[in-house]
């Protein structure tokens, strides 16, 4: 028989994906690690949608994405991110996932490296070596806040180096960064000349700290930026997300997008379209139900005398478990789900750095939340 590609085989398992598997066969459990928002969909957004296939909108559309949709992408990203791009930069993807995939299928050769960080979304690594890349982690210094220590990721860097990606907001750790640190990473991408993938999926839910788009502050056009419609307007399973790009990339990303999906569903993107253009109550209504939600988690965390990190942005908690993990956390996890019956991913999954951590999702009912929460080992 014929084998399968080594690089595919070296694509890690989500062990996100592992704790929920194992929920799956258990009574009654809270679940509080998968990012999926508990909030019913807009009806003017379902009204959309389900409008385009009761009349038959099913064909083809554009490789990037139907123009409406493009069209206003590019102006919310002028109105709210300060980027100054044409819809064609603009190409609307399966998701972020997709986009993100793009980003990295274009920038990086079989070989090549992507700095990633450490703590940092699981689907990086998984996609770096889907594309047969290799991920290098760079260290998120809790003494910084979880900013990224410099010193490490120039350490990092090798001749092999390509692409420098950067997190704001921060999933898992819910760090926004300000301006002057993300012009300290384009700095070192600028010494190093490396492409930027800059994932901003969670850019509309920030507490006290704005989001700032990567891309902004870019002089020599080397981000690439992800975004998409999932968390922000509870569209997790349309898979609707976009991809800006430089302004010489359209042929290529036509190509490109043709070689994966084509294009994405037609009544997807014109519920994404509703969604954008409708009334924007429903995502400050997430925001304050996600905001309601960390403050009745923090202030139930400080009781128990847990530690954790004060995420500024996205709508997970980073919560320390040192003191009961015994230094497998992934292992502890699986315990606490079978004896509390309360599923949290561990921080492990995030890199080496997250060992002793777990990340816990927001986006459920406060009920969920608080019940879940109070599971946890006290710290003695």
């Amino acid at each position: 028989m014929p084998s399968v590609a080594p690089h595919a085989l070296r694509i890690p398992a989500s062990a996100i994906r592992r704790i929920y598997d194992l929920a799956q066969g258990i009574d009654d459990v809270v679940f509080l690690n998968v990012g999926e928002p508990d909030l019913p969909v807009a009806p003017h957004v379902l009204a959309a949608g389900a409008r385009a296939w009761e009349q038959d909108v099913t064909n083809y559309t554009p490789n990037g994405g139907i123009a409406p949709l493009r069209t206003a992408i590019a102006a919310k990203l002028r109105r709210d991110n300060g980027l100054d791009v044409t819809p064609d930069q603009v190409w609307v993807t399966a998701g972020g996932m997709q986009a993100l995939h793009q980003a990295m299928s274009l920038t990086l050769d079989a070989g090549d490296e992507v700095l990633v960080p450490d703590p940092g979304y699981v689907n990086f690594a998984m996609t770096a070596r889907h594309v047969g890349a290799v991920p290098v982690p760079y260290r998120l210094d809790p003494a910084r806040g979880f900013r990224p220590d410099l010193a490490s990721l120039r350490a990092a860097i090798t001749p092999r180096t390509r692409v420098l990606l950067v997190n704001s907001p921060s999933n898992p750790l819910g760090t926004v960064y300000e301006a002057e640190v993300l012009r300290q990473l384009l700095d070192v991408a600028a010494e190093h000349d490396l492409w930027v993938i800059s994932d901003e999926v969670y850019e509309q839910f920030t507490y006290g700290t704005p989001h700032v788009s990567t891309a902004s502050l870019d002089t020599d056009g080397r981000v690439l930026s992800v975004f998409s419609f999932s968390k922000t307007y509870a569209l997790t399973g349309a898979r609707v997300g976009w991809l800006v790009a430089p302004p010489q990339w359209d042929a290529l990303l036509r190509t490109a997008q043709e070689a994966t999906v084509s294009c994405v569903n037609a009544p997807a993107q014109f519920a994404a379209l509703a969604a954008l253009e409708g009334d924007q109550q429903v995502v400050t209504d997430a925001r304050e139900h996600y905001r309601g939600n960390l403050e009745a988690a923090c202030d139930l965390l400080s009781r128990k005398g847990i530690r954790f990190q004060r995420p500024a942005g996205a709508f997970y908690l980073w919560i320390e478990v040192a003191h009961a993990s015994g230094g497998d956390v992934s292992t502890w996890c699986e315990r606490f789900l079978v004896k509390h019956k309360v599923a949290v991913a561990p921080g492990s999954a995030f890199g080496s750095q997250g060992e002793g951590w777990i990340r816990v999702s927001l986006a459920g009912t406060r009920d969920d939340v608080v019940t879940g929460l109070s599971r946890l080992p006290d710290r003695s």
